[in-house]
């Protein structure tokens, strides 16, 4: 019998995930350029055009357009749009239109005329009536002259979001926000500019109350952990990772604000890096490993004179600087005396290694498994980490953290999307199936615990007999989370 040993058969070929994602962003631009000039306008009539194209450009291969909202995705023709950065501003502003007007769907059939665009737009955004909102929009489309641009309220089955989805949605919103606010400090730092500390704060207290009222949401967004954004991902993901292990050792709430600054700059000297080695996709130079180890230095010193700050951020300062020293001094950059590292400095030392382990950057195209990275933090001392916060970060995650991808013995294909809340249950997370035994995708994935028993024999109804890597299966982590 066949079993799940190849890639899993996606629901939607990547064609139309660029053709959907094509769509979303001709739909903003236009919108946008409307809301700034004139229709008449040569902006607004180039974005028109665009539209149009794209739009037509689908019609002619699908022979018709369905763009469903359900919760907080897009499905385009039933295959759900990726939400990623790059399209995030487009998501959120045509998801808010819709949830405006009480618009489940929008449907573009064949004959569509260019000059029917600008006018769904207007109506789109024009502000919802007070009651039956989509009734009224109904009534104003069909005064218009759009003709081929249809309407539809919500599906029965769509309309209901229950508590997780809600959290996911702020743990969304608070993530994409995080990465925003880290790349435009570290951009203000680069180029010698004050940092807009209010923000960041902000940015900071959110994934704090984030990480207090909806954990296992906020740290699925870990998994998305962006190649071309990798900097400001992994500052935010360290971020999280580091209040998770904060809150689990007890630290008080003002102290896990000051740590989720620290942990959101450990980073920051490696703003003065040249480019070109952060980029690098071969093994460093023993020169430019030497300007590598400079950066904790450099972001000691940034941090210290950085504009913005009111008063110097001392507890930052330090873990800038010692978080690559390791507990027993081996690390860098190496210390003239003895000395005993912050608990900030141990807390995203751990943070960092986790996160950086499991990401795929330039010099490293194949990432660790969590699971696998998490032991190796564990099991070898010369990593350096503090074997007790490790530990505690392990009770955090589980032995299979959130994001690894996992075969049951049942030949199931299922990712981690929670760790069992028993302490004594840690190899038993809750898992999202994705795959039967035959390696097909499930129309729609199950959550299931694996700490659940079979009644007729006591024995669990699902075990996991291994890991194995995602690429391998065509499957996209961070899909199953955002």
């Amino acid at each position: 019998m066949s079993r799940a040993t190849g890639p899993i058969v996606e629901v939607g070929a990547s064609a139309l995930q660029i053709a959907g994602r094509e769509l979303l962003g001709a739909f903003y631009a236009a919108a946008q350029s409307l809301k700034l000039f004139p229709l008449e306008n040569a902006t607004v009539q180039k974005a028109l055009s665009e539209l149009h194209r794209v739009a037509a450009r689908l019609l002619e291969r699908d022979g018709g357009i369905e763009l469903r909202l359900v919760g907080d995705f897009f499905f385009l023709n039933e295959t759900r749009l990726r939400l990623d950065f790059s399209n995030y501003i487009a998501f959120s502003f045509l998801a808010s239109a819709l949830n405006r007007h009480e618009i489940g769907s929008i449907e573009v059939v064949p004959g569509v005329a260019r000059e029917e665009w600008a006018p769904f737009l207007a109506i789109l955004m024009r502000d919802p009536a007070p009651e039956s909102p989509f009734q009224r929009f109904l009534e104003r489309l069909a005064e218009s002259p759009v003709k081929h641009i249809l309407a539809d309220a919500p599906r029965e089955s769509d309309r209901i979001l229950d508590e997780s989805e809600d959290a996911r949605e702020m743990a969304r919103r608070t993530y994409f926000q995080g990465v925003h606010v880290a790349k435009e400090a570290m951009t203000a730092v680069r180029l010698g500019r004050a940092i807009n500390v209010r923000r960041v704060k902000r940015a900071v207290q959110s994934i704090v109350d984030q990480v207090l009222n909806n954990e296992t949401a906020i740290l699925g967004m870990t998994t998305l952990r962006d190649y071309d954004e990798y900097t400001f991902t992994h500052s935010v993901n360290v971020c999280i990772f580091s209040v998770v292990i904060g809150q689990k050792i007890g630290l008080t709430l003002p102290q896990l604000y000051e740590l989720g600054l620290a942990a959101l700059f450990h980073d920051i000297g490696k703003t003065r890096l040249d480019p070109a080695i952060t980029r690098k996709e071969t093994v460093l130079s023993d020169e430019e490993f030497a300007a590598v180890m400079e950066h904790p230095i450099d972001g000691m010193i940034l941090l210290f004179s950085v504009p913005g700050f009111v008063e110097a951020p001392y507890r930052a300062m330090l873990v800038a600087y010692e978080h690559h020293m390791k507990v027993d001094l081996t690390g860098y950059p190496k210390s003239r005396r003895p000395r005993h590292l912050s608990l900030f400095s141990r807390i995203v030392a751990i943070a960092d290694g986790f996160d950086a382990g499991t990401s795929r950057r330039s010099y490293q195209p194949m990432p660790g498994s969590p699971d696998e990275v998490l032991a190796e933090m564990i099991n070898n001392p010369a990593r350096g980490y503090d074997p007790l916060l490790v530990k505690a970060f392990l009770n955090v995650t589980g032995i299979y953290p959130i994001g690894t991808l996992v075969i049951l013995d049942t030949f199931e294909l299922a990712v981690v999307v929670a760790a069992n809340p028993d302490p004594q249950r840690l190899h038993q997370p809750i898992v999202k199936i994705l795959a039967d035994p035959f390696g097909l995708a499930l129309p729609e994935p199950i959550i299931v615990d694996l700490s659940e028993l079979d009644p007729e024999t006591g024995a669990p109804r699902r075990s996991i007999i291994k890991t194995t890597d995602p690429e391998k299966y065509g499957i996209r982590i961070s899909d199953y989370f955002i």
